[in-house]
């Protein structure tokens, strides 16, 4: 199983192992599909031992989510305590489109990530998880994004099904089309259609 959560700071070898694997996995999902990226090749690149890898992060999908939290941390702390439009301090409606917009770049510049966690989330066993339940909407970066998007948009339209509209303006971010249309370059085309669909939710009656 992964480390559980602890108060203690992190000894100096278990933060640089750390670094190290993320950083493997990182360099081997530009150059590999997720389904050909093993543990073992994992911490082969890293230097570590394969039981290293799996005490750390517990399996595959562990490690994804991992390197996808570091990567979207960010975007959260510019959420967070950042200056507006992303941060406090702006209407409801220009932060929302300014964090669609920093949503959309993170998944861009993510794309093979974002592929593992889908290939991760669908072929990892879930005995103890309700196998009506996605993993990458139980995921907290997931959490994170849409209950923010869900909060913009209740307090810019109060009585909207916020929390499903949310659902649906990050689901096209995960399907294999819009991640096609990324790594084709297409990321400002991307960004301007979901800012299409944003605003029609914003305005309409």
């Amino acid at each position: 199983m992964p480390d559980a959560p602890t108060d203690r700071p992190e000894r100096a070898d278990a933060a640089r192992n750390r670094r190290a694997i993320l950083r493997a996995t990182e360099e081997l999902l530009a150059r590999h599909r997720p389904e050909q990226i093993s543990m073992e090749q994992v911490a082969a690149a890293a230097g570590v031992g394969k039981g290293t890898v799996f005490h750390r992060f517990g399996s595959r999908m562990g490690l994804m989510e991992a390197l996808m939290a570091e990567r979207a941390l960010a975007l959260t702390e510019a959420v967070t305590t950042g200056p507006p439009p992303l941060g406090p301090g702006a209407p409801p409606r220009e932060r929302l489109l300014a964090f669609l917009d920093a949503i959309v770049d993170v998944v861009a510049r993510n794309k093979g990530l974002m592929a593992a966690l889908g290939h991760a989330a669908s072929t990892a066993p879930k005995p103890d998880v309700d196998p009506t339940e996605d993993p990458r909407t139980a995921h907290p970066v997931y959490g994170f994004w849409h209950g923010h998007i869900a909060d913009l948009l209740a307090a810019h339209r109060p009585g909207l099904d916020a929390e499903t509209q949310a659902h649906l303006l990050l689901a096209g971010l995960q399907s294999r089309s819009v991640l096609r249309l990324l790594e084709q370059g297409e990321g400002e085309r991307v960004a301007a259609a979901v800012h299409t669909l944003a605003e029609a939710l914003l305005t309409a009656p």
